[in-house]
């Protein structure tokens, strides 16, 4: 029995919940999300909550469960809410800029490294060092800020890079020197 699959998800005001056959629309001040529901599962929403029912028991319908409800919480939430990911830029001279809605990345290269952003996702430049991603879609907002560290991700030696806010780089030991003995 899922644990998680069992517990309803409580929909704060403001938030328009539709359920259609096999679609849940969820829509809220930070925007609307939607999603597939497999036709293992049942969603029904009542009294300000959303349930989450099972209408097989096979393995394959029990791990589905609790998926789909935490992708249905993580979207109430998101449209309540939002998500948001913090970026930081450590090294000499590397920096961020936003014109329009492009931004602009001086990472040490020949070049500057330019990052359309997607719509529903929003990219403010805070500092020249710190990057804010945000928006009501936790995968997006998660897959837009994991692009923009792999342009540069933090390197062990001196750590420079580009890094999530409270990421810990693990540094290692630089090559030592070699003495003769002679």
């Amino acid at each position: 029995m899922s644990r998680v699959g069992e517990k309803p998800i409580f929909v704060p005001e403001g938030i328009e919940v539709e359920i259609n056959k096999n679609k849940i629309k969820i829509k809220g001040s930070q925007g609307e999300l939607e999603r597939e529901i497999p036709s293992v599962l049942k969603v029904v929403f009542e009294e300000k909550q959303i349930l989450v029912k099972r209408l097989k028991e096979d393995k394959q319908t029990r791990s589905l469960h609790g998926t789909l409800r935490s992708l249905i919480f993580n979207m109430v939430k998101g449209v309540s809410e939002g998500f948001e990911k913090t970026l930081e830029i450590v090294g000499r001279g590397y920096k961020a800029s936003l014109e329009d809605k492009t931004l602009s990345l001086s990472l040490g290269y020949s070049h500057l490294v330019k990052y359309s952003s997607p719509e529903d996702v929003e990219i403010k430049v805070t500092n020249p060092t710190t990057i804010r991603v945000f928006g009501p879609d936790k995968q997006k907002v998660g897959e837009v800020a994991a692009e923009i560290r792999a342009f540069k991700k933090p390197e062990p030696y001196k750590g420079k890079g580009i890094r999530y806010k409270g990421e810990v780089v693990r540094r290692k030991v630089g090559k030592a020197a070699l003495t003769t003995k002679g």
